[in-house]
């Protein structure tokens, strides 16, 4: 039986609870430093821009003593139970046919391990279930009704994740833009004009953090590409591709077109180049232009054949360095660097054309 909707109240009481808990600090819009000297004791901890509130909750977590797996995935969950936020969990945009498949992955520095979950349904918090995964089972990854049925076993609620707003969008999609899907034609010459533009609505909460001990721990949680092809997966379960870490190097995340980061190894990519002495954001950079630069269809192109479509990454080294890039401007990354969270500018590849 499905669930209850969650109410905008209850959820605002929610919130308001774990902020008093949290302390969150205001976000702030900053093109400022991306560079730590070193953790100095400190939690660090970078992602996504609508990771912000989940950075604030991790770190003070982490400061209590709580484990950074642990406190990483807390603050994962603020997203995915917002019913507002739909690029995740409940409130999350559905595929085609209207029913919402969720995807997450958890990696542990402390203990090596990783856990992930994809095209899961009726369970709003698919961080936990990959958590899950990778404390109470030998395996890495479950999918589909193997990944229901696990977390069902272990007493996860089951619900109905499609809200109305959610659901507005699915069916004015279906209404108004319903050429607008991911079947390709045999003829790629034959696609209307404005699908050859990706500039999609993608959606992903990712955070990366360093502990004061020197650990790691990364997780990424998604909805999917909107309105996706029932099953697709994209790179956030998929540990190297939407997050991998290393825990004596760092660790990184990505959003955007997860296809792109499937193709490339994304997040282990921004690890192997950390790894080889680049800072961050200068691995952040050295993947988004291996990816622009491995972009060869016309559809995935845009005039000037560059990407059609956005990525953003995010990383933070075993020093504490942390940064993000983007393959177009305007992107934004959160932050908690050691004394407060906030937003910041993400560096980028290529700028936006300016309007006449």
């Amino acid at each position: 039986m499905m669930g209850p909707m969650l109410s905008r109240r209850r959820f605002l009481e929610t919130a308001a609870t774990a902020a008093a808990t949290v302390a969150l600090t205001e976000p702030a819009l900053a093109a400022a430093p991306r560079r730590a000297a070193s953790a100095a004791g400190r939690p660090i901890i970078v992602g996504s821009e609508n990771g912000i509130r989940g950075a604030a909750r991790a770190a003070e977590l982490m400061r209590g003593g709580t484990a950074a797996m642990d406190a990483v995935v807390s603050g994962i969950n603020i997203s995915e139970d917002d019913p507002e936020d739909t690029s995740v969990g409940y409130g999350g945009l559905p595929n085609e046919e209207g029913v919402v498949e969720l995807d997450s992955s958890v990696m542990d520095g402390r203990t090596g391990l990783g856990g992930a979950v994809a095209s899961l349904r009726n369970v709003k918090n698919p961080s936990l279930v990959a958590l899950t995964v990778m404390r109470r089972s030998d395996h890495v990854l479950l999918v589909g009704e193997g990944a229901l049925r696990f977390a069902r076993a272990h007493g996860f609620e089951e619900m109905n994740l499609l809200t109305d707003k959610a659901r507005g969008e699915w069916l004015k999609w279906k209404e108004s833009l319903s050429d607008e899907d991911d079947w390709i034609p045999e003829d790629e010459n034959k696609l209307p004009e404005h699908l050859r533009s990706m500039f999609k609505n993608h959606g992903t909460v990712h955070l990366s953090a360093l502990d004061a001990n020197g650990d790691l721990a990364g997780c990424t949680s998604t909805s999917g590409l909107a309105f996706k092809i029932p099953g697709r997966v994209g790179d956030s379960p998929i540990l190297g591709a939407g997050l991998f870490l290393d825990n004596e190097v760092g660790s990184a995340g990505a959003t955007g077109r997860g296809e792109a980061m499937l193709l490339s190894a994304g997040a282990a990519s921004v690890v192997a180049e950390m790894r080889n002495g680049k800072s961050p954001e200068e691995a952040c950079l050295a993947l988004l232009k291996r990816v622009a630069d491995r972009t060869k269809l016309p559809r995935l192109r845009d005039a000037d054949g560059r990407p059609a479509f956005q990525v953003v990454t995010y990383a933070v080294s075993k020093g504490g360095a942390f940064g993000s890039a983007s393959i177009w401007e305007g992107a934004n990354f959160s932050v908690f660097d050691g004394e407060k969270a906030e937003v910041r500018a993400s560096a980028f590849l290529y700028e936006k054309k300016k309007k006449k």
